[in-house]
This record gives C-alpha cells, sequence and structure tokens, in this order.
C-alpha cells in the first residue's frame, strides 16, 4: 500500500517506491493547495509512481476541503484527464 508522507520543512508531498522517491512541492495557503511540480527520480519514470502519488495528494486535498492549483503541467493534466478529482482544481 502505498503511503503518502508530507515533508512540511521541504513543503512537499513525498512517496516511496522501490527505495526511490517520487515528490510534489507544494505551497499551502488558505485552503488552496499549489502543485508547484511533480518529480519522480529517473527510474521510476514512467512507471506510473508520479499518477499514483497524484492521487494520493488529490485525495488529500478532498479530505481536508482543499482547492488544487497545479502550476505544474504533469499535475494539471493528470488532474484533467481524473473524473474523481478534477472539480478541485481552481
Amino acid at each position: 500500500m502505498d503511503t503518502l508522507r508530507d515533508n512540511t520543512e521541504a513543503s512537499r508531498y513525498e512517496l516511496d517506491v522501490d527505495g526511490e522517491t517520487v515528490f510534489a512541492r507544494y505551497r499551502r495557503q488558505d485552503g488552496v493547495l499549489t502543485i508547484l511540480w511533480v518529480e519522480a527520480a529517473p527510474v521510476l519514470r514512467g512507471t506510473g509512481a508520479a499518477g499514483r502519488l497524484m492521487k494520493l495528494v488529490a485525495q488529500e486535498a478532498r479530505d481536508r476541503s482543499w482547492r488544487i492549483v497545479p502550476v505544474c503541467g504533469y499535475a494539471a493534466a493528470w488532474l484533467r484527464r481524473s473524473p474523481d478529482y478534477r472539480e478541485l482544481v481552481l
């Protein structure tokens, strides 16, 4: 099972996969989660790890009644393609 970690010191959500980390750098303010960029270790690219991270981040936003501003192109595209979470986008 995937476990989302909120690394508040680095302002990023992290997901460990096979000893590597995929992360989403963020800014949070007034009920808005701004996703600045999503990055996966090179070995994780193309494995779906970033998508799994985005699903966990989007669920966290929904659970906390936050809206999402996806600055990152990947995050924006993922949210557009995700009918379960696209309503969170501001």
